[in-house]
This record gives structure tokens, C-alpha cells and sequence, in this order.
């Protein structure tokens, strides 16, 4: 397997982050986390990403989905470095990583991966996507099908994919939904959430868990959304082009990927809808609806997560063993 072509050494390397947001600042982490993973800052695609990377073995990139960060994956990153090196990127304008006014189309999100990994030495790595990280990693899959060797992908819906509800719905479709086209607003929606983090992004994490989650948690993610004045902008650019990733998607569906897929979801939330999206895009599906579980599925349920998780990525895992990375000379110090 050809490797990704060396990166290109910046004037000075950028510091690895202390600041909220990033490790060193994370609330009631698992015992030895700090020890194993480190926040990194790497400039890739034109903008600064915040990785948080650990552990040794094949590359196994972890995309959280709204209104998180990198750090909802933190129950389940422990264990997956027994097998795997674990980055888990803060997406961009999101958490750590740069808020720019542009580039929020899946095309340019799945680039972002492409040019994160390639600074991190890697050429062929696997893939998770929660939420929206779950279109971000379709894409990446879609659009780069020569970079990712295996797709999992929990809890979302793919653009003009995935069949759309009735305007009018029951009330817990709308109560599960109603943030969709709220968020896609252009900036009263801004000026309605300011000031109003909690209520907003509290009542998202509590109407959508099963299990709920702790208040350390959905505290940590309001504090971060309301940290910066141009956080709420960068977290509601994904759905805010939302017309230009469904044709994108429109144009991906004509070319169904051929690689395994994984499809989790919460049987309180979307259960096999999940799976049902992906068959519409891949030839090769596999299942697994968590019992008990809401959207939060690697919060919620982290013990089922990664039991999916490691059954499906072993023969990954066994496959590229020999993997070795690059050295990188974006990474921090």
C-alpha cells in the first residue's frame, strides 16, 4: 500500500492546547486517559484541527456529531487503543478547531479528514461518525473511497437519502427533529440561543436520552458553546448548507459503497432507521440496535458501542497490524 506523501514542515510547531476544550481541561475523564491521550493542534485543509490521538496500532478515526466534541467519545477511547492509534477530531467549527465562515459541505468536512490524516502520516485508516459526523464520514468514505478501509456510522440521516417526514408529524418526531430547520436559520437563531445555551442545547441532551446523561457532561458542552462569540455560528454550519450536501449526497448515491459498513442505533431514538439509510448507499450493511439507548449511543451505552465496534473493525485491526506512520511535523509539542 503506497504511503501518503510526507507533510510539508510548518515554520514553527503549533502548541499542544491546555485551554477548555481540549484534555487537560476535560471534567471526570476515565482513570489514565490524560496518561494515554494527548490534544494536539494540526493545520490541514487551510484551518487548525484539534485531534485528540492515543494508543498504538492501525488509525482509527472517531467523528463526534452536534452539539458535541471530541469528547463524546471519551468512554469508549480507552479500550479502543488496545488495537488501534485513536484520533478523535474536533470537526470544523466546532470545539478547538476553527471556526471559518465557509466550508461546511460534507465535501469540504470529508476533506478535512483527508488532509488531517494525511498530516498525521496516515494513507488508509477506518472510520466512525456519530450524528452528523454520520454524513461527514459517508462522504469521506464516498468521495475517497481509496482512504478508508471500513465505515461505521451511528444516528443520523444522509441528506436526500434518508426518506424525509411529514411537515407535520407526530409529536415526538417533531420533539426528536424541530432542531433541524431551526439550526439551518440564518442568524435569528444565533440570536435567540446566545445567552441561552443552557436551555437549548440542555433541552437537546435531555429529550434525546434514554440513559441521561451526567450534568459534568452536557455542562462541559454548553460551556464550550458558549466559550466564544462564533461558536454558535460554527456549530450550526453544518445544517446551514445543508442544500449543497444534498446534492452533493444526490451525486454519492449513484456510486454505492462497496466497503463493510456498520449502522448503530439507539432503540429509543432511531433503532434500525440507521441501517435502513445506509442499505440505500453501501452493498455490504451490517446492524446493531442498542436496547435501552437514546441519540448519546457511545455516552449512553459505551460497553455495547465497543463491543460492536471491536467485532466489526478486528479483521481491520487484524489486516494492518503492520501499519506505521509517518513522522508529522504538524503535530504539537
Amino acid at each position: 500500500m503506497p504511503r501518503a506523501p510526507a507533510p510539508q514542515p510548518q515554520a514553527a510547531p503549533i502548541p499542544t492546547p491546555e485551554v477548555l476544550g481540549s484534555v487537560g481541561q476535560a471534567p471526570h475523564l476515565p482513570p489514565g486517559f490524560t496518561e494515554t491521550f494527548t490534544s494536539r493542534f494540526v493545520q490541514a485543509n487551510g484551518i487548525r484541527q484539534h485531534v485528540v490521538v492515543g494508543g498504538e496500532g492501525p488509525p482509527l478515526l472517531l467523528i463526534h456529531g452536534w452539539p458535541e466534541t471530541w469528547y463524546a467519545w471519551r468512554l469508549v477511547m480507552p479500550a479502543l487503543t488496545r488495537h488501534f492509534t485513536v484520533i478523535a477530531v474536533d470537526q470544523r467549527g466546532i470545539g478547538l478547531t476553527d471556526k471559518p465562515k465557509s466550508g461546511y459541505d460534507t465535501r469540504t468536512l470529508a476533506h478535512d479528514m483527508v488532509t488531517l490524516m494525511d498530516a498525521l502520516g496516515y494513507q488508509r485508516f477506518a472510520v466512525v461518525g456519530h450524528d452528523t459526523g454520520m454524513p461527514i464520514a459517508y462522504a469521506l468514505a464516498a468521495d475517497h473511497p481509496e482512504r478508508v478501509a471500513r465505515l461505521a456510522v451511528a444516528e443520523a440521516f444522509l441528506p436526500a437519502v434518508t426518506p424525509s417526514p411529514p411537515l407535520i408529524g407526530t409529536a415526538q418526531v417533531n420533539n426528536r427533529l424541530w432542531h433541524i430547520p431551526f439550526n439551518r436559520l440564518t442568524d435569528v437563531n444565533e440570536q435567540l440561543v446566545r445567552g441561552r445555551e443552557g436551555v437549548y442545547f440542555g433541552w437537546q441532551f435531555a429529550t434525546k436520552a434514554v440513559r441521561k446523561l451526567p450534568d459534568y457532561a452536557v455542562d462541559h458542552y454548553v460551556r464550550i458553546l458558549a466559550s466564544r462569540h462564533d461558536a454558535l455560528r460554527g456549530s450550526f454550519g453544518w445544517y446551514r448548507v445543508l442544500d449543497i450536501t444534498s446534492a452533493q449526497d444526490r451525486q454519492r448515491s449513484a456510486r454505492p459503497l462497496a466497503l463493510p459498513v456498520l449502522a448503530i442505533g439507539g432503540a429509543g431514538s432511531l433503532g434500525e432507521n440507521v441501517a435502513d439509510t445506509m442499505k440505500r448507499v453501501a452493498h455490504d450493511v451490517r446492524s446493531v440496535v442498542i436496547p435501552g439507548t437514546g441519540h448519546w449511543v457511545a455516552e449512553e451505552a459505551p460497553q455495547e458501542v465497543l463491543a460492536a465496534l471491536t467485532t466489526f473493525l478486528g479483521p481491520y485491526r487484524d489486516q494492518r497490524r503492520s501499519v506505521r506512520r509517518q513522522p508529522a511535523a504538524t503535530r504539537g509539542k
